[in-house]
């Protein structure tokens, strides 16, 4: 009989990469999952090769979590293992923390990766936080992308994150951890019902009569995402056909949008959306069907940072000015994380968006082919009041301007990586 460490020992070498990476970093926050992690990864790879390495994010919120980083810093020390406290103070006490709290850890974390080298980084997602996620987006009338929850790998900024124990319960790992006389730490958030997943875990267990279990909604995830995958490839083919790309706007073929499934005309709004703002997670679904719904009416729309415009065969996505009136870049510098200008040197000039009263002063504007709507919320040059150039506006004056944003990455957008 296979003893039940060396089970999950093989579980998690079963979702690492083949051949493994030189190097393979560890997110441990001090939970149970993540200790387990780092336990199981420290004995599963100490033969081969693979050097391990450990961070913790310390999020300054609690009085305890420095305490907790420490801890783990110091059974990482007796595994062997090199570990990093990383520090986050960019809370300005505004909108929803649980998601501003996971977007700094996953930037610190792909920073602290990116700097020492390391191509992959694992965290302790289990079966359990995939149950928990199916369910929240269940709430949320989730379609298909959504149900699927978690994926077992995705991109961060260049690094692979992995989550190879979501095949795993919770419980298992505990259990591991009790066997190993391994201790770790509980975040009192886990008992807070403020927060969602809290109430999804609670309910869980109300559930579990019906046969609505962890393990059912796990089983749920794995079905949906093999529909997202079919779908994916759906919408990429179909991207390659239908869109093209005009100084940082999106152009989708009119006929070709209409005859496709709705599902597919939502996922290449979406792509093309994403790929304009830069935003990183696409809008709630709600906003996805009221624009939909206004192209199907022949209206133009607004969506998480963009226009919709209808043109003569073609649905343009482009930036929208509200979104940019109040970006201002020195003249050189990476302006709305999508443009770079260059020009005569000027210490005194700036980028910011054209506006009205800029467009105003491009007479030629209309021969540039791109609608009033693109350009007042295009880059543009200024001193001081003076208007020195707008390139896309047909008003070059000695600059030119590149766009940094990967064209590529719009296609490749509809794959999950």
């Amino acid at each position: 009989m296979i003893h039940f460490n060396d089970d999950l020992l093989a579980t998690l070498l079963a979702g690492l990469p083949k051949p493994l990476p030189d190097r393979i970093g560890i997110a441990v926050s001090g939970g149970g999952d993540s200790v387990a992690l780092l336990h199981m990864a420290s004995r599963a790879l100490a033969e081969t090769g693979c050097t391990v390495l450990a961070a913790t994010v310390d999020h300054g919120l609690r009085p305890e979590a420095a305490a907790e980083a420490t801890q783990v810093a110091e059974l990482a020390a007796s595994l062997g293992i090199e570990h990093s406290i990383l520090n986050w103070q960019g809370w300005d006490r505004q909108g929803n923390l649980q998601d501003q709290a996971r977007r700094a850890r996953y930037r610190l974390l792909s920073g602290w990766a990116q700097a020492q080298d390391i191509p992959v980084l694992l965290t302790g997602h289990t079966a359990d936080d995939q149950a928990e996620t199916v369910l929240m987006r269940l709430a949320r009338s989730s379609g298909v992308s959504g149900l699927s929850g978690m994926p077992a790998m995705r991109d961060l900024g260049g690094v692979t994150l992995l989550r190879p124990l979501l095949g795993v319960s919770r419980k298992d790992l505990r259990c591991y951890l009790r066997r190993q006389e391994l201790s770790w730490a509980e975040d009192p958030s886990n008992d807070d019902t403020r927060f969602d997943r809290i109430k999804a875990r609670q309910a869980l267990e109300v559930l579990a009569p019906l046969g609505i279990t962890g393990s059912v909604l796990t089983d749920v995830a794995r079905n949906m995402a093999q529909a997202r995958e079919a779908l994916e490839r759906y919408a990429e083919f179909t991207a390659q056909i239908a869109l093209e790309t005009d100084m940082g706007d999106v152009l989708v073929d009119a006929e070709v949008f209409a005859g496709l499934p709705e599902e597919i005309r939502r996922r290449l709004l979406i792509g093309a959306v994403c790929w304009v703002s830069g935003e990183e997670y696409p809008p709630r679904r709600a906003a996805i069907d009221e624009a939909m719904g206004a192209i199907a009416a022949g209206m133009g729309a607004t969506l998480s940072g963009c226009r919709i415009l209808l043109q003569k065969g073609s649905i343009r996505i482009c930036r929208e000015l509200s979104a940019v009136e109040n970006v201002v870049s020195p003249a050189g510098e990476v302006w709305d994380a999508r443009w770079r200008v260059f020009g005569p040197d000027s210490a005194n000039a700036v980028i910011r968006p054209l506006g009205e009263a800029g467009l105003a002063l491009c007479p030629d504007w209309r021969a540039t082919g791109r609608p009033h709507a693109a350009l007042i919320a295009s880059p543009s040059v200024w001193i001081d009041d003076s208007l020195v150039s707008a390139p896309l506006a047909g008003f070059d004056n000695g600059w030119a301007l590149s766009l940094i944003l990967d064209e590529e990455a719009l296609f490749n957008a509809f794959l999950s990586h």
